[in-house]
Order: structure tokens, then C-alpha cells, then sequence
């Protein structure tokens, strides 16, 4: 078997949690266009990691086959 490449931005963009069971992501509407957006959401709704949904936790092992 060859090896397997993993998708990098995937690679960028998730990361495991301690235990390696789940799998962390950023929050999104932080990139931009933060001027309308409130200071509490901007800190304490949009800041931290959020967990990959289980719908998707399948499509995103796939892309990182070594995490």
C-alpha cells in the first residue's frame, strides 16, 4: 500500500482534541466584516473551537488519514 496524502487545509483548519475521539474546528463569521457585529459576540460566541458535527466527522477523517 502506498502511503496516503493528507488534504492540508484540512490539516490547517482541524486539529484532534486530547483524547483523539473528536475533532475541533474554528468558528466561523470572524474573518471580516466585524464592524456591525457586537463586542459579545465577537468574544464570547465566535472566539474558542467548536466540535466537528458527527455528520461530518466522517468526510473530515477521510481528508486527515493519520490524525
Amino acid at each position: 500500500m502506498p502511503k496516503l496524502k493528507t488534504r492540508r487545509a484540512a490539516a490547517k483548519r482541524f486539529k484532534l482534541t486530547g483524547s483523539g475521539k473528536k475533532i475541533a474546528r474554528r468558528k466561523a463569521f470572524k474573518n471580516h466584516l466585524l464592524d456591525h457585529k457586537s463586542a459579545e459576540q465577537k468574544h464570547r460566541r465566535l472566539s474558542g473551537m467548536a466540535l466537528v458535527d458527527k455528520a461530518d466527522e466522517k468526510n473530515v477523517r477521510l481528508m486527515l488519514p493519520y490524525a
